[in-house]
């Protein structure tokens, strides 16, 4: 007898054969496991189980157990009816990205039902579902199994590394990753390889099953399903992955990805990897697109007709097409008749830079949505480009920081990179130093664009770039001096004479100046002729170049430490620890910002700040301070009172501000306010002891009292006025009245 089920791209055999082969679980299952066929798509390789109970070739009534069969009966209906239900959602999914659900969950859940080898009993407890699917698969890759896998890493490692059942998760992982060297790994485009680097973050984070776990009827399958990766895990394996993160901004992508939801789904995992993926794609058209730029690689194109991209020059905005390499920026005018060529701006010179400004008609600040860009060089005007979108409010944002990594990119190279072409030929690897900050760089501008598809950036985009990040973040000359013994640093391949460190003035032999080079794990050498920075003097450079150890895990390569960190990791770590201090110390301050007298009289003066200005401006034509604004003013309220008009000044009004209000709608939705358009700012109160808050308690109270005073004097006029306390004024008020009713 043959049974056959056949669910989209899977087949499930059932096929009874003799007793004696097969051996009995405790619930009297027989557990037949058969893998697709070559034919199946590369992202549905891993079977079904399919449990069957027969004790005899002859089948009898009375040798089921109806409780088992009545539970197998239960489990198969219950993942028919969720096929079902996602084979339908199909045609009523929505464009928008549903954290909660992942499409993939029939496909995820096939995954975890592999044949698994591993030794499940490690020396610290029973390793988790989790952990045991990313070791055998990752083993199979490596092409052993995961038993062997097992008992090589046993070999490698000291009994100390090896109990812990998360390094042979990360022996695993590491080890497949380690020998791809490419801008992104080509192997994200399986969608079983982004479910299997998922599992192997949840793994990480948890590679122990707990003794009081239990999942019964297959539950802990379905429970990895609705798991979301932490920020530990991401952290640690993300960065592995040619092109999906580096170590100096992942914590920052974790952020943007995880939101508010605690952690990363699968579905926002793979997402990411597709923007990825498009950016990587789009940039090979690039290339026959902008045939005149051929010795630079695009990184961002930016045309719309309906989003235009203006740059403003003499009081006048031409819309055109923006394009960003990594050298230059260069804008092409929409010009009809041709009359307006091709420019191009260099940003590699060491006075290149970028900010954010506002432009507007006549010189008037009145769109916050434009940045202004600086080659440095004296015969160069500044570029003044406005970013209109229509969307949000981030486009600006992003090229801004896009354009500011690629400006700070160079700035590290020439900070940090070799000054002596005469010496970068005795390290092996040096040349290349340059292309490798170069691949940084760009594939930070990647990331940053993918997060903008998926509409998870942070409010401050410079944060998910490197180079960018590291121009103001803490412990930053540290993290830089970690990446550059990272791009230029090799093993030495010729013997140096004489070494002059920047730091001394005597020349010595390589032997005795051999200590003075930085060493990473694998022994790769940064000379020290090469550290013109002023980073590497200070106190927290030298502290950690002493006390940081070198041997530490097992090292499959530089950036890839099985139980250890490497030198980026860790200099990252204490940057991330640092960053976190500052967070916390500036959430204190803006807690406390409303406590106290005088951060409500700053708020209150905010808010009352349109009252105030056209009470200073009234207070300017009663004093002909600008006697043509003056006269001017009372001509048109003379106009206004004797054409008998006043019926008609408060609709105006309101008009004029429904107009204001539309007006400002617009703009906002154009993205030309900027994202602090609106914002209440209130300003930082300095410490004050006790005696200072009462004297400022004391003033307090004494402005108080001249306010009252004021208050009260003018409402005596008024008073003496309506009673005729003041026959002259009462007349001429009565007068006025009448005259303005006729």
């Amino acid at each position: 007898m043959l049974l056959k089920l056949s669910l989209k791209q899977y087949t499930v055999l059932a096929v009874p054969v003799q007793p004696p082969p097969l051996k009995l679980t405790h619930h009297g299952f027989y557990c037949c496991r058969i893998r697709s066929s070559a034919n199946d798509s590369t992202d549905r390789k891993l079977p079904f189980r399919f449990p069957l109970k027969w004790k005899d070739p002859k089948w009898k009534l009375s040798d089921f157990d109806s409780d088992v069969v009545k539970k197998s009966l239960n489990t198969l209906l219950s993942r028919t009816q969720n096929f079902l239900n996602e084979a339908t959602s199909l045609y009523v999914k929505t464009g928008k990205l549903d954290d909660n659900n992942d499409v993939d969950h029939h496909d995820s859940e096939n995954l975890l039902m592999g044949e698994l080898t591993i030794q499940s009993e490690m020396l610290d407890g029973n390793i988790s579902l989790a952990a045991a699917v990313s070791i055998e698969e990752f083993s199979r890759m490596n092409g052993l199994t995961g038993k062997k896998m097992q008992k090589l890493f046993e070999a490698l490692v000291p009994k100390y590394v090896y109990k812990d059942a998360r390094n042979l998760v990360e022996y695993c992982c590491f080890r497949f990753l380690s020998r791809d060297n490419s801008d992104i790994h080509p192997c994200l485009q399986e969608l079983s390889f982004r479910r299997l680097i998922f599992i192997t973050m949840l793994a990480w984070e948890k590679p122990h099953r707990l003794g009081n776990d239990s999942y019964p009827d297959g539950s802990e399958e379905a429970a990895l399903q609705t798991r979301l990766v932490r920020e530990e895990a991401f952290i640690r394996i993300a960065p592995a992955i040619s092109g999906v993160a580096d170590r100096s901004t992942v914590h920052n992508i974790y952020k943007a990805l995880a939101g508010d939801k605690g952690g990363i789904s699968f579905s926002v995992w793979s997402s990411y990897i597709n923007g990825l993926l498009k950016v990587h794609n789009g940039r090979t058209s690039y290339k026959l697109q902008l045939p005149y730029i051929p010795s630079e690689q695009v990184l961002c194109v930016g045309f719309s007709r309906k989003q235009p991209i203006l740059k403003w020059e003499d009081n006048l905005a031409w819309p055109g097409k923006l394009t960003l390499t990594e050298r230059a920026l260069y804008f092409e005018p929409m010009d009809f008749f041709k009359s307006k060529k091709r420019e191009r701006l260099d940003i590699t010179g060491p006075g290149a830079q970028v900010k954010q400004t506002k432009v507007g008609l006549f010189g008037s600040v009145l769109f916050d949505s434009a940045v202004s860009i600086t080659s440095g060089e004296k015969q160069c005007k500044p570029w003044v480009l406005e970013f209109i979108d229509l969307g949000s409010d981030m486009r600006r944002d992003v090229w801004h920081a896009s354009i500011s990594e690629v400006i700070s990119l160079h700035k590290f190279v020439r900070e940090y990179g070799p000054q002596q072409d005469d010496l970068v030929s005795h390290v092996y690897g040096a040349d290349k130093g340059n292309k490798r900050a170069k691949k940084e760089a760009i594939n930070s501008i990647s990331r940053l664009q993918s997060l903008q598809s998926i509409e998870k950036l942070l409010d401050e985009p410079l944060k998910l770039l490197q180079f960018s990040y590291l121009q103001y973040a803490p412990y930053a000359g540290v993290v830089c001096q970690t990446l550059a013994l990272n791009y230029w640093g090799g093993p030495l391949v010729s013997k140096l004479r004489n070494v002059r460190s920047p730091h001394t003035k005597n020349s010595r032999a390589l032997d005795e100046a051999y200590e003075d080079h930085v060493h990473d794990v694998d022994g790769s050498v940064y000379l020290t002729q090469w550290m013109t920075s002023p980073s590497w003097a200070s106190s927290s450079s030298i502290s950690f170049w002493r006390n940081t150890p070198l041997k530490q895990g097992l090292v499959l390569s530089k950036n890839l430490i099985v139980g250890g960190a490497s030198l980026t990791e860790r200099a990252a770590k204490i940057c991330r620890e640092k960053s976190k201090v500052i967070e916390k110390t500036q959430a204190t301050i803006d807690a406390a910002t409303l406590e106290g007298i005088p951060s409500n009289i700053d708020l209150f003066k905010e808010l009352v700040l349109p009252v105030t200005t056209m009470a200073r401006n009234f207070e300017k034509l009663r004093r002909w301070e600008n006697p043509y604004l003056t006269i001017s003013y009372l001509g048109l309220a003379y106009a206004i009172i004797f054409r008998n008009l006043l019926a008609y000044v408060f609709p105006t009004t309101l008009m004029v501000a429904a107009g204001v209000m539309l007006s400002l709608k617009a703009l906002r939705e154009q993205g030309r306010l900027g994202r602090s358009f609106g914002k209440v700012t209130i300003r930082d109160q300095p410490h004050s002891n006790t005696v200072q808050q009462i004297i400022a308690l004391k003033k307090a109270m004494r402005d108080m009292e001249n306010y009252l005073q004021n208050v009260n004097v003018t409402l005596l006029k008024i008073r003496t006025i309506l009673l005729s306390g003041q026959p002259q004024e009462s007349y001429i008020i009565a007068v006025t009245e009448c005259a303005s009713h006729l």
